[in-house]
């Protein structure tokens, strides 16, 4: 682990600069990208009275902001919809921080800052926004393997050029793959991060997984009675979640039932109020910027994918 003084020093060393460039390559691509899908860039808030509740046991950091408690961004999934309703296709670089398990800054993928890539389409399915997300890192590995030859050889990495489309497991599939690998999985709960490790290093591309089990995230994951209608993509060679996605439950009276369940209603009071007005039905995902580097560049450990990084704990 890079821990004091160590955090500044090695931006003297050709690894940290090269890993660097191409994170800058990459934001420079999503956002070619996008703009020439239509998408409209927007700017993000640090801190909102509520935020993201589905970051799986992480906590939120609070600020008081004027006599009120305000919690620091942990992702855009509830405030995407809004957006997207009234200005259509959005994404945004959002600064996120989450008060993670000390215990996971063991897992090499988890960061108590990092920049999320949000992003949100009206009037579309979950398909549609696996169908976007492919295609999205598809072009971003590509461009970085055209672009940035020096700095992978730098790193010694050697990137596989992913074809399209990529394999889809159900969760179903994913959790009898946990359990043929010798891991405890449950069709009820989420992968543990272990269980999906492993998954991941059967596979030499990025695949996805689709239909969780309903319940098992956010009240903003829109569901058909059984399985949730979300998916998260999953980089190959044990680098695990890169995407979380799914169709946005977007109806006030399933929400609130939801939230009722959830006891987190007095929380939420203003984001139903907002619902009451009407949101209209959307699709999006968020892949995690530093994860995305990570990946390309190979890397051990996600804090070597950030300036200044800061580990859980």
């Amino acid at each position: 682990m890079i821990r004091g003084i160590e955090k500044y020093l090695v931006l003297e060393k050709p690894k940290t600069k090269a890993v660097l460039k191409i994170q800058s390559e990459i934001m420079y691509t999503v956002r070619a990208f996008l703009k020439e899908e239509g998408f409209l860039e927007i700017r993000s808030p640090i801190f909102e009275p509520f935020t993201d509740p589905g970051i799986r046991g992480a906590e939120f950091f609070k600020i008081d902001f004027y006599g009120r408690s305000y919690s620091l961004m942990s992702a855009l999934t509830v405030h995407k919809p809004l957006l997207a309703t009234h200005l259509g296709k959005i994404f945004s670089f959002c600064p996120c921080a989450r008060k993670e398990a000390e215990i996971s800054k063991h897992t090499g993928r988890h960061l108590a800052e990092f920049y999320q890539i949000e992003i949100e389409i009206p009037e579309k399915k979950c398909e549609d926004a696996m169908k976007l997300a492919e295609k999205l890192v598809s072009f971003v590995i590509l461009d970085v393997k055209e672009k940035c030859k020096k700095e992978l050889k730098t790193l010694k990495r050697v990137l596989k050029t992913p074809k399209l489309p990529f394999e889809i497991l159900t969760y179903k599939e994913a959790v009898d793959l946990a359990r043929k690998l010798g891991f405890e999985a449950s069709y009820d709960k989420e992968l543990p991060w272990e269980a999906e490790k492993a998954i991941s290093m059967q596979f030499d591309r990025p695949f996805f997984i689709k239909f969780y089990p309903k319940g098992s995230r956010g009240f903003y994951d829109k569901d058909d009675g059984e399985f949730l209608l979300d998916f998260d993509l999953i980089y190959p060679e044990g680098f695990g979640e890169a995407i979380s996605g799914s169709e946005r439950e977007f109806e006030y009276e399933k929400v609130f039932e939801k939230l009722k369940k959830t006891g987190d209603i007095e929380k939420f009071k203003l984001y139903l109020e907002i619902l009451k007005r009407g949101v209209k039905p959307t699709a999006g995902f968020g892949i995690g910027l530093e994860r995305l580097t990570r990946y390309i560049c190979g890397l051990d450990h996600i804090q070597e994918a950030a300036p200044f990084s800061k580990t859980p704990g």
